[in-house]
């Protein structure tokens, strides 16, 4: 019988049975084999490619949306000089300009300290209260004190009541007398928000009133640490005063928080003025994201020899229509005039295009633009007719939802996934023509060692006939 075994012959005809089968199978799969895997590699690279560029036009594409924003130029910046004495914002209505800002005094919230009194104080043996007031026209917040409390449980009292009103109670003790005072603190600031407490019974030994000073000559007396007070500041010499040290409406469209005092004849200069430095940052984002799409459609349609032998690297869109298609409709929207006064091109902004395509930014010339035509910039990017708009309409039908780059890359998709259908079929139509080939080639092999047994008894019974002469062995 004939074995299958590879790498074994024929037991009757001697021949490399398994050797012959795969020579005849190679040479039958291996036309077909790298025709798919020529194409799978091609549409794996042109499929790859085509999502490189999708990247890089999604990024211009970003780029362009952020810089056809009039919120962008519309934005004003408030620069203050000291910035630990004075931070500003200005609303996009605020009046260019350069103020002079002194802080003579910042706006303080009232703290206060009751009378000291002996370590082992306590409220009545019957309820009591304590009135809580921030300043004297505020109906105040009546406090019920339980029978008997002690400075502590007082205190806790009071801060369970005054939670929500912006007041809060400690106690400081004093170590040698061992007397102890219950100190208010206020969060709200302004002239007039001192705090003020008024108690019945025995608890009237906590009265304070905080626009009472502490008295100087007694030490265990009763007044405020901290007197509630405005803010004190001039503005361009102006003498002004806020509640708070957060101050809105003194510039018109302009917020600042006065964060520490001046020192004197050293104002802050406070410079409100166009957000140059957002748009400036905007444009050379969008030179950055253009520059990296033509290097990378550049890079995906050029061909470059590399090693000693000059092996070509072809990128994976040489000669492909759709990026010069693109390309040559970006590159036209650059260069056409924009028709606005002042900035009519790319180029009245110190952007020019370099040898490679690519685009330069003379900062200088720039800046001088944004300075002496910031409206101007502003038209000629922004608006339907903007130079951002024209251009992402150009792109947008590449980029956009069943676009042109979506259709041709599902259409390569398509095509991997036919290309692995192929193989898996190949590859069935291979293992039947080997398991085919296998079984002629053992059916022959049998039918040549029959033919070998018969042959052999033929020859025995010639040998054995009457008058035949035998051969000596």
């Amino acid at each position: 019988m004939a074995s299958v075994i590879g790498g074994i012959t024929g037991v009757n005809s001697g021949l490399p049975i398994t050797d012959m089968v795969t020579a005849i199978v190679n040479a039958e799969k291996a036309p077909k084999e790298a025709q798919l895997a020529r194409l799978e590699k091609s549409t794996t690279t042109k499929f790859s490619a085509l999502g490189e560029l999708k990247g890089a036009l999604s990024a211009f594409q970003t780029a362009m949306k952020n810089l056809n924003s009039v919120t962008l130029f519309e934005a004003r910046t408030a620069v203050s000089s000291n910035t630990s004495a004075l931070t500003a914002s200005a609303s996009k209505t605020a009046t260019s300009g350069t103020y002079k800002i002194e802080v003579q005094s910042l706006a303080t919230a009232s703290k206060v300290a009751t009378a000291a009194v002996a370590s082992g104080f306590a409220s009545d043996a019957s309820e009591q209260t304590l009135t809580v007031k921030l300043g004297a026209g505020d109906t105040g917040t009546a406090v019920t004190i339980a029978a008997g409390s002690d400075l502590a449980s007082t205190r806790d009292q009071l801060n369970a009541a005054l939670k929500d009103k912006g007041i809060s109670a400690t106690i400081v003790n004093n170590p040698v007398s061992g007397e102890s005072r219950l100190v208010f603190s206020a969060t709200e600031t302004g002239a007039g928000k001192d705090v003020i407490v008024a108690g019945t019974g025995n608890l009237s030994a906590l009265d304070v009133d905080g626009s009472i000073a502490l008295s100087a000559g007694n030490a265990s007396s009763a007044g405020y640490i901290v007197q509630a007070a405005n803010a004190e500041f001039t503005v361009d010499g102006l003498p002004l005063s806020n509640a708070t040290n957060k101050v809105s409406g003194a510039i018109a469209d302009v917020d600042f928080e006065l964060l520490a005092k001046t020192e004197v004849d050293k104002p802050i200069t406070l410079t409100v003025g166009q957000d140059s430095t957002g748009v400036k940052a905007s444009i050379k984002s969008f030179v950055d994201a253009y520059n990296k799409l033509i290097a990378t459609s550049n890079k995906l349609t050029s061909v470059t020899k590399v090693g000693e032998d000059g092996t070509p690297l072809v990128g994976g869109l040489v000669g492909d229509s759709s990026v010069r298609n693109l390309l040559s409709a970006v590159r036209n929207e650059l260069v056409n005039p924009s028709g606005h006064d002042g900035v009519r091109v790319l180029a009245d902004l110190g952007i020019t295009t370099q040898n490679d395509g690519t685009l330069k930014i003379d900062d200088t010339k720039l800046s001088s633009a944004l300075q002496d035509n910031f409206d101007a910039v502003g038209a000629f990017f922004t608006g339907d007719t903007g130079l951002m708009s024209r251009m992402d309409k150009r792109i947008d039908g590449f980029i956009q939802t069943g676009g042109i780059l979506e259709q041709r890359m599902k259409a390569l998709e398509s095509t991997r996934s036919d290309i692995k259908a192929q193989t898996e079929s190949l590859d069935r139509r291979v293992e039947q023509m080997q398991a085919r080939l296998l079984s002629q080639f053992n059916a022959m092999d049998a039918l040549v060692g029959q033919l070998n047994s018969t042959s052999e008894q033929l020859s025995q019974v010639f040998a054995n006939l009457p008058g035949v002469v035998k051969k000596d062995s």
